[in-house]
Formats: C-alpha cells, structure tokens, sequence
C-alpha cells in the first residue's frame, strides 16, 4: 500500500487541477483502510522526496490527533519508535518539525511519563556533542512543551537547568532560539521555586537575544516575546534587571542598521514595562535615556525620495496612522505610554529641552516631531497641560497650520485634533483664534488631496464637537460647506467626511442646527438608500450621523422620521453584510428609542435578533496555521468531510493553530450590539420584556470576553438591564417582576465585585464602578436586599480607595515617593472611586429615599 499511497501523494503536489482532484479522491478511499496509518510512516521513513515525507507526517499527525481513541494499541505503541527514528535520520528542517509535530500530538495524549524514550531521547540529543544533534533535541523540547505544557511540570526544574546551558550555545542559533520558545511556553505555569531559578536566567536570556539578533532577526523577534509573556506572568522575574532590559531595548531600537520590525518589538518591550513599572522607571533614573533614543528617532527623516506612512497623499483614517508599526510611529506611542504612567512634571521636565529645540528647528521633520510630541502628551497629561501649557502649545499648533511644508501641518492637525478630544472643555475657550484658521485652512486645501482632507476634517470635527452655543456665529460658514461637498463634490470620500463633521457640528450645535435640518436628511436619505458598493463607506458614516440627529435635534423634529429610519436600518441589514454598516445601524435604533420609546415595539423582535446574531458570531476570526502544515488543511478537511468526529476529537484538531485574530470592525459591531441593546432595554421598558431574559444571557456570557471594549459594553449592558427591569417591575410590581429583577442583581453583583478585585485591566473596572453606581442611582434600596451585598459593595470600594484590587498593581516596588505613590492609582481613585456616589449604597431597604 505504501507504493500507492507514495505515488497519490506525488500526484497531489504537481501542478495539474485534474491531476490533484483525481488523487484526492483516491487518497479518500485510502484512508477508509485502516493501514493507512503505517503506510504513511513507511513512506516517512523511506521516501526520497522531502516533500513527501513531511506531506506523510502532517498526514499521520492530523489522523492520530482526530482519532487517537480509535487506533490500536498496538498501532500506538509502534508509532513511537517510528517518530523518534526519523528524527535521528531526517535531515530536512520542514520534515523534521511535523515529525516533532507529531510527537507531540501523541505525548498530549500519552503524557512523558507514559513514553519515556522520548525522555531519554531529549536528554540525549539537547546534550550531545553534535550541534545538529542539541538542534534536534531543543526542536523537539519545544514543539512537546508548547503543545503540553501542563504535562511537563513535574519537569520544570531540570528543564531550567537545561535552558542555563543552552542559551549559551552561541555558536548554535537554532539550540538558542528553541530554547527561548520552550521558555516562553512554561513561564505562564512556573511556581516559586521555577522563578526562583529563571530569576538568574536573565542576563543570559539578553546575551542570547543579541546572538540572534546577529544570526536571524526575525527569530530573535520571535524570541523576544518571552518579555511579554515574563511581564503579564511573572515581571516579577524581571524587576531587577530593569534596567538592563530597558537599555538593551533602547540599543535596538536606536540601531537603524537592524529591520523595523525588531526595533518596533524593541520598543514595544519598553512600552509595556513602562505600563507595569512606570514608577521604578522613574526612580532608577531612565526616563532620559528612553528619550534620548526616541526622540531622534522621530526626528529622522525618511530615505531620500520617500515620505513616511502618514504624509502620503491617501485616503487612510488618523487611527490607521496611529497604529503603523514603524520604529518613527512607535516612539510616539512610547512617549504617549510615559505620559499616561508617569508624573507629568517629571516627564515634561526630560521631554521639553528635547521639544522646544525641535519645534524651532529648520529641519521640517524636527518640527513634526516636536508637533507629535504634543500631540501624544494630550492624554496622559491633559490636566498638567491645561494648568501650565495649553495657550504656548496651541498657538505653536496655530503657527504650524501655516508653516511652508505640508508635513509639518499634517502633524499640526492632529496634534490639534488630540488636544480637541482631550481637553475640553478648555480648549473651546480658544473658538475664536482657532476656527477661523480651521475653515481657511478647509478652504484651501485641493479636494483631490484624500490624505490631507482627512487630517483637516479630524482636526475640524474633533473640535467643533464640544462648542456648544460657541458653534453658533461659525454655523452658516460650516454648513454652507459641507451641503456643498455633499450635493457638488465628485470625491467619495470628502462626502464621507462631510457627513461625520455634520454629525460633530449637531453633537454642539443641538436645535441650532433646524434651518439645516431637512437639506441634511435629503442628502442623507439619498445615501441610505444607495447601496452601490462604491458608497459604502458615505452609507456607514450617514447612519452614524443619522443617530446623533435624532438625539440632538429635538423629539418633535425628529419623531416624523423615525419610523422611516426603523425600516431603512432593517432593510441595509437585510441587504448588505458588513460589520460597520450592521454596527452604525444598532447604534441608530438606539438613538431612535430615546426618540420613540415603546413604540418600538413592532420592530425589536428583529433588532434583537440581528444584534444577538452579532454578538454570537464568530465571523472575522482568522486562525492562524503553522507554515509548514496549512498547504495540507484543505485537503485534510475534504479527507475527514464525511466522517463523524466526536466532539473531544475535534478540539485536538488544533494543534496545527498557533493562533487567533480578530478583524476589529466584528469586534466594534460586538461592542456595539451590547451598547444598543442595553440602552434600547432602558427606553422601551415593558415592550423589551419579551427579550430581556436571552439579550441577557448571551451579553452576560460574554463579559469574560478577550477583548476589552466588549467586555466593558457587555458590563455596561447587564447593569442597564438591571435598571431597566426595575423600572417595569416599578411601573408593574408583579411578583413575577419583583423576583425577575432580583433574580438578575444576583447574577450582575456578584460577577461586578469579583471582577472589581480580579479583573486587570483598569477601564473595565472603571466601567463596572460607573455602572454600579447607575445601578444603586436607579433603584435605590430594593438593590441591596440581598443580606451581605451592602458589606460586600463596601469591601470592595474600600479595596479600589486602597488600592488593593488587581488592576492597581498591588506589587509596588519597594520604596517610593508620595509624588510616585500618586501616579496612575491617584488618576484611577481620583476620577472614579471618590466620584462614587456613597449615597446610594447608604439607602437601606427599610429606608428608601428619593435620590
């Protein structure tokens, strides 16, 4: 059989369509014989062609992970010797690593201690005297590591004494980078004594890295992960050589002869240590030497000839700008992470002999740096720069709208935009200097110019947003302009802009905007029911300005129309599949219920069940493959399509995934779905009732969700759920009412409170805090029924006001200055635990209180 099967598998790889389906198809009626199995180890043991030979291992590994209980013992027992017979002889490194693949799929399955020639075998090989015999050994260490971790435990100990000797393998790359992974595997699982032993591992860990750096620098990329996974598991480990690390990141960063995407790991290294350990990064003095590798980094220019990512002539958003993983983008995010963690006063005192010079430089990407700087100052530091900086930096940003070079007032703009989000209301104090530069500027640019449009709309939209009546004396101007690009421009996409700033002009100017108010709608109904792919994104962007009009425009102006856009967010849902488009059309029926309220009645049947549909969905989840195995997965998949696979069987399907993602528009269409049907609960009140119970099973279910926006909008929700149940139990105090609301408090209390403590991630929690609060505002004493739930609220902000929880990082290093004391917990106490209104947990249930 082997003969056969070795010339299916040679069919599959040429390049022949008819050729590959027949195979195919006599590879199906192959594996219906159960010597399947051996025949391909003999072809992995035997066959001349590489490929072959690994096609043959993916083969056996994919049948033994699905229907490891269905083989023989005896077919079990005589796969081992196979396995770790080809590893001695293979000389292929793609052949040798499913090989490894496959070992580890049965040690998952068998534990070590069940196969301990494999034990011997790499204890053998990762200490032999033949270099390419230690790299066999450490690949296969790290494949069956990585796989079974938990496995190896009782093994930790000798493995680190392992890994001191291997990581000073310099001469052997590949010994050192498998190292690293099966470092990288076991950290998240070691216990005190691992720790104690990996403490004085780091030194070396440094060493091998720059070695790699040297050999390989995708894989001394790879290899630096293990300081992301030592910092969310154990930075413990890390403390004392702070310092150290620090330095050799700034070393890489700063050596522009090494790729972007080692300096940007570089970086991003020093970005999260800031994060976890901003207070020892001040008190051991680095805080200069981080921006003194940064800042001429930002300053560089771009090679000759070429512009950077965001002063090219495209159409991309400012957040796409933002998140370019360049080594120039991600020291601005860097200096943006020390402004959110450390006293501004230290920071400002450091940044600012490197900013003034820059921002009088004649050097155009000097300026821009200096530009960029405060741009990413706006939100750590808002209140800092509002007491001592905001007139000196505004009108540097004033200047620059007019200096000579086109970089400088793209960086202009957004740092203006940055300080428009984050410093209201004090900055609208300054409507009058900077709205007239703002509409010049508009009137200037060449609408063909997408790039340069969309950095000027930021700035404009972000600061109109908050004028409030200030908006009033620039409303002709705006709108005149904008109802031109909607009825005149050929550019999709200054529509598009357009359409958002009308909707930032409405948030300010409220009923002001009437005498606009039906030229808008025209334009807007003309796009909705347009759904020409071409005008996807004008279609998205006027369902999301649709929803601010009907919150700030007015109930009686608005209310006319509201059935008509119920029907037209059904109908592009029914019609267009597109997470943005779905996501702004939830976000709409939620600002159509403040409208309507319960007269939403007829419709919610089918928003809610569009929206549950989005928050179950797993659409935009990628799975990412190992390489050497995803060229066989479709095949795999036709081969198992008629067979049955058991539930267990189909979860060690994944040993070929290395990893998920998410694309980020499903992840805001989740959001989203949350927000709107929280909201949605509160207006409608009794018409919701119907769908209360499951909106609120699968929204609670999701509060553990990876992502942090959702699970902040799925807690957010559970809470509006719980208010607006109370509301129609008030409304109707039916026992069935009365024992559904507190049937729900003691589902939502209890899940806040232990993710209060637990949770690390500090805007969740001050999200559950903010809705708590709503909670006990809204129903008062009836929450608190529950014996022991006023203790346990008060335990519990008595553990944020002492910065006991989790996400206030309660390992502080040692000894530190009250000022050091004070940064980050004094931001998060500060804005949201002494906000929190005590009044409403002081209202017992034997006496109620109108709040």
């Amino acid at each position: 059989m082997a003969e056969i099967l070795e010339k299916i598998l040679n069919n599959l790889l040429e390049p022949d369509t008819a050729l590959i389906q027949q195979a195919t198809a006599q590879l199906k009626d192959a594996f219906k014989d159960p010597s399947v199995v051996p025949a391909l180890c003999n072809i992995l043991a035997s066959s001349p062609n590489p490929q072959i030979r690994q096609f043959a291992a993916v083969l056996v590994r994919r049948r033994v992970a699905k229907h490891w209980k269905k083989l023989s013992v005896d077919l079990k027992e005589n796969l081992k010797p196979v396995v770790l017979q080809s590893l001695q002889q293979e000389h292929e490194h793609k052949v040798r690593h499913s090989v490894a693949q496959l070992a580890a799929i049965i040690v998952k399955h068998e534990t070590p201690e069940k196969w301990p020639q494999l034990l011997q075998f790499i204890t053998q090989w990762t200490k032999s005297s033949v270099p390419e015999e230690r790299q066999v050994g450490m690949l296969l260490l790290s494949t069956v590591v990585d796989i079974s971790t938990e496995s190896f435990k009782r093994h930790f100990r000798e493995l680190m004494r392992l890994f001191h000797q291997t990581l000073e393998d310099h001469d052997n790359p590949l010994v050192v980078f498998y190292t690293i992974q099966t470092l990288t595997a076991v950290v998240s699982y070691m216990g005190t004594d691992e720790v104690n032993l990996m403490r004085p591992m780091i030194p070396k860990l440094l060493i091998a890295i720059q070695t790699l750096i040297q050999h390989n620098q995708d894989q001394a990329s790879e290899a630096m992960e293990v300081f992301d996974e030592l910092m969310e598991s154990e930075v413990s480990i890390i403390v004392p050589y702070l310092s150290q690390i620090v330095h050799f990141c700034l070393e890489i960063a700063a050596n522009a002869l090494l790729g972007d995407n080692i300096r940007v790991k570089a970086l991003s290294c020093v970005s999260f240590l800031i994060k976890l350990k901003g207070k020892a990064i001040v008190k051991q003095k680095l805080l200069p030497s981080i921006l003194n590798v940064l800042y001429p980094i930002m300053c560089a220019p771009p090679p000759e000839g070429q512009m950077d990512p965001e002063d090219l002539d495209l159409e991309d958003d400012i957040e796409d700008e933002v998140e370019a993983q360049t080594p120039k983008h991600f020291s601005a995010q860097v200096i943006d992470m020390l402004a959110l963690h450390l006293p501004p006063e230290k920071l400002f005192s450091q940044l600012t002999p490197l900013m003034e010079p820059a921002l009088r430089s004649d050097n155009p990407y000097e300026r821009k740096a200096g530009l960029m700087s405060m741009a990413v100052l706006a939100e750590g530091c808002a209140d800092h720069i509002r007491q001592k900086h905001l007139h000196p930096m505004l009108h540097c940003m004033c200047q620059a709208l007019t200096d000579q070079s086109q970089v400088v007032r793209n960086a202009a703009l957004f740092a203006l935009g940055q300080f428009s989000e984050f410093l209201q209301p004090d900055i609208s104090k300054y409507s009058d200097e900077i709205m007239p530069l703002l509409l010049n500027y508009l009137g200037t640019i060449d609408n063909s110019k997408g790039g340069h449009l969309t950095k000027a709309y930021y700035a404009l939209e972000n600061f109109v947003e908050n004028l409030g009546k200030k908006i009033e004396p620039y409303l002709p101007t705006l709108m005149e302009r904008m109802l031109t690009a909607l009825c005149s421009s050929s550019s999709n996409r200054e529509k598009e802009l357009a359409v958002s700033a009308i909707g930032a002009i409405a948030s300010a100017a409220k009923e002001a905007l009437l005498p606009y108010f039906e030229a808008v709608i025209v334009q807007l109904k003309g796009y909705l029911v347009n759904t020409s792919e071409e005008l996807r994104q004008v279609q998205i962007q006027s369902l999301e300005t649709l929803g601010v009009l009907a919150r700030t425009i007015g109930k009686e102006t608005f209310l006319p129309l509201s059935e008509e856009c119920c029907q037209l967010g059904l109908n592009l849902i029914d019609h267009v599949d597109d997470p943005d488009l779905r996501r702004c059309t939830y976000s709409l029926f939620a600002a159509l219920s403040v409208v309507i309220g319960p007269s939403m009645a007829p419709h919610l049947e089918k928003m809610t069940t569009v929206m549950l549909l989005s928050i179950k969905s797993t659409e935009g989840v990628t799975a990412h493959y190992d390489n050497d195995s995803k060229t066989f997965l479709l095949l795999d998949d036709d081969l198992d399509e008629e067979e049955t696979i058991t539930e267990e069987e189909e979860d060690d399907d994944d040993a070929d995934i290395t990893g998920f993602s998410v694309e980020n528009a499903y992840l805001d269409e989740k959001e989203d779905a949350c927000d709107a049907l929280g909201e949605i609960a509160v207006n409608t009140g009794a018409a919701f009732m119907p769908f209360m119970e499951t909106c609120f099973e699968e929204i609670f279910r999701i509060t553990d969700y990876p992502h942090v926006n959702v699970r902040k909008s799925a807690y957010e929700a559970v809470g509006q759920f719980c208010c607006a149940l109370y509301k129609v139990a008030q409304e109707n105090p039916t026992d069935q009412n009365l024992e559904g609301f507190q049937k729900l408090l003691s589902m939502v209390f209890p899940n806040y409170l232990k993710t209060i403590q637990d949770e690390k991630d500090r805007l969740v929690v001050m999200t559950i805090l903010e809705s708590m609060n709503n909670v006990l505002k809204n129903c008062k004493g009836d929450a608190l029924k529950e014996p022991g739930r006023l203790d346990e609220i008060c335990k519990a902000i008595r553990n944020v006001l002492q910065k006991k929880t989790t996400c206030q990082d309660p390992e502080n290093e040692e000894t530190e200055s009250d000022e050091e004391q004070e940064v980050g917990g004094e931001r998060f106490c500060g804005d949201y635990s002494e906000q929190f209104n005590f009044t409403n947990i002081c209202h017992r249930p034997e006496q109620p209180r109108n709040l």
